[in-house]
């Protein structure tokens, strides 16, 4: 049994079978796609709504540093998944990765995990999203009824009260319009967000270009501010709380793995993946240290903890930066919008290539004729997003994503190692640098930031592997491809490495 458990499938095995049979995914595309999909999926929450939530509550102007720290912890995952994405070009991401080197149990855990990223996570933003979007049309005199604008439940730590609304209908809209596209096609889907791209990082960038010219050097002293015991024993600020502050604002980077699922539809895989995957994540980094050392100059960090901090920042300023306001509002709905878009683009992918491998229904894996994007995948992953943006709180579903991603960094990070050893010669047009050392530092970081996570989020993850494990001993194991495979007679067994 646990060598059906963690039997592996060997990298040519994996790209012959992502090359074959007629539900094949389209190759269209390029570096520049790739990129903007990474900026797309990461400029969002974290720059508009986290940095003055982490700044006001954990690090005060160094929040500069704790975006480093999350960042570099990003950036040695990312160097890992590079690695993986240039020698496994197709669909799966951390899944596909997981079971060249870990073995089908740990893929299965790492397909089921990722749920949480990716379609938990488009949830999510979705409302945030809508909570922007409303605000927005309220600036130009359109006002929604908070009964259909707002989760009809909100979560306190231990239980759900009603809040009297009915329905976040705008984050189900946003959720179904992203749907849809994604379902005609990926390079309709890719030429949409590099609009969305243009204007959120031109709006950014406008941001830091005047707001650098209002700043007060005095509001950065104490760059980082004596740490604080607050009344129920609690610290923040001084060093604890930048490292604090790296894993509140670690939810900014969430989604620049989602450029890996897109692996068997871009026209270069080797080349482009890797490219696109670390120039987004250090594009992403430059502006998120930029847009929070100008937020911090503009105003006293104290007063950056609400839920517009660009525009408190901006309003410091007094009426030379009000210009910007209705812009800022417009950068943060557009997105937030693309970051629905790239993960609801990732999750129909694991699920499409769990699908060729047994462990889901062959439903799963269908392609459609004309569109050539895995369109049923597609339409459940937005269905069910959809449901749960219009219903749950941001809170309860934040928590969920950061432990869920984390936890697939490591285990990709592990992987490297791992394949390193078992696998030296393996041909890799991208390698990791300075293994074991790279990783090792992607698993510590990760793995220091999933520990300051609270028991109550430790407990719900543990839950959800709960109901994945039972899953995949119920269906996964006995459909298994690999498995059949395996236990087949020797004359008709095919070697899979």
């Amino acid at each position: 049994m646990s060598n059906n458990l963690f039997a592996t499938k060997s990298v040519e095995k994996l790209i012959k079978e992502s090359e074959s049979g007629e539900h094949n995914l389209r190759r269209t595309l390029t570096a520049t796609n790739l990129t903007m999909l990474g900026v797309g999926a990461i400029i969002g929450a974290g720059i508009f709504v986290l940095t003055g939530t982490a700044a006001a509550n954990a690090a005060g102007p160094a929040i500069v540093i704790s975006f480093i720290i999350a960042g570099l912890g990003c950036l040695f995952a990312g160097l890992c998944y590079a690695e993986f994405a240039s020698m496994i070009p197709i669909a799966g991401s951390a899944y596909t990765y997981g079971y060249a080197t870990l073995g089908e149990f740990i893929a299965w855990i790492i397909g089921w995990d990722l749920i949480l990223e990716y379609l938990f996570g488009a949830a999510t933003v979705a409302v945030g999203w809508s909570g922007n979007f409303v605000s927005l049309l309220k600036s130009i005199g359109i006002t929604v009824p908070a009964a259909i604008a707002a989760a009809p439940l909100a979560y306190d730590g231990s239980s759900f009260t009603a809040t009297g609304s009915f329905i976040n209908l705008p984050a189900i809209i946003l959720i179904l319009v992203m749907t849809a596209l994604l379902v005609i096609g990926i390079q309709e889907s890719a030429k949409f967000n590099n609009i969305i791209v243009i204007v959120k990082v031109a709006i950014v960038l406008l941001v830091i270009g005047f707001g650098f010219q209002y700043i007060d050097p005095s509001n950065w002293t104490p760059f980082i501010p004596d740490k604080e015991v607050l009344a129920d024993g609690a610290t923040r600020y001084g060093w604890q709380g930048v490292v604090a502050g790296a894993a509140i604002v670690f939810f900014s980077y969430i989604g620049f793995d989602a450029v890996s699922t897109a692996a068997q539809e871009a026209k270069n895989p080797q080349r482009d993946m890797p490219i696109g995957m670390l120039t987004s994540l250090g594009i992403c980094t430059l502006l998120y240290v930029l847009m929070s050392l100008v937020m911090t100059g503009l105003v006293p960090y104290k007063m950056l903890n609400v839920p517009d901090p660009v525009l408190v920042a901006l309003q410091a300023a007094g009426p030379a930066l009000s210009w910007l306001y209705f812009f800022t509002g417009l950068g943060a709905v557009a997105g937030l919008a693309s970051v629905v878009l790239v993960m609801l683009m990732g999750q129909p992918r694991i699920f499409y290539a769990m699908s060729r491998d047994g462990l889901l229904p062959a439903v799963f894996g269908k392609v459609h004729p004309k569109f050539n994007t895995p369109y049923v995948t597609t339409i459940i992953t937005g269905v069910v997003a959809a449901i749960i943006a219009g219903i749950f709180p941001i809170g309860l579903l934040g928590e969920l994503v950061s432990i869920g991603t984390l936890l697939a960094f490591v285990i990709v990070c592990a992987g490297i190692i791992l394949l390193r050893r078992t696998s030296p010669d393996l041909k890799r047009p991208f390698k990791t640098p300075f293994v074991p050392l790279v990783p090792i530092l992607g698993i510590l970081i990760c793995g220091y930031m999933m520990v300051n996570l609270g028991f109550d989020t430790w407990m719900r993850l543990i839950i959800w592997m709960a109901i994945g494990i039972a899953i995949y001993f119920l269906y996964g194991r006995k459909h298994s491809k690999l498995r059949q495979q395996n236990e087949a007679p020797e004359t008709d067994r095919v070697t899979v490495g």
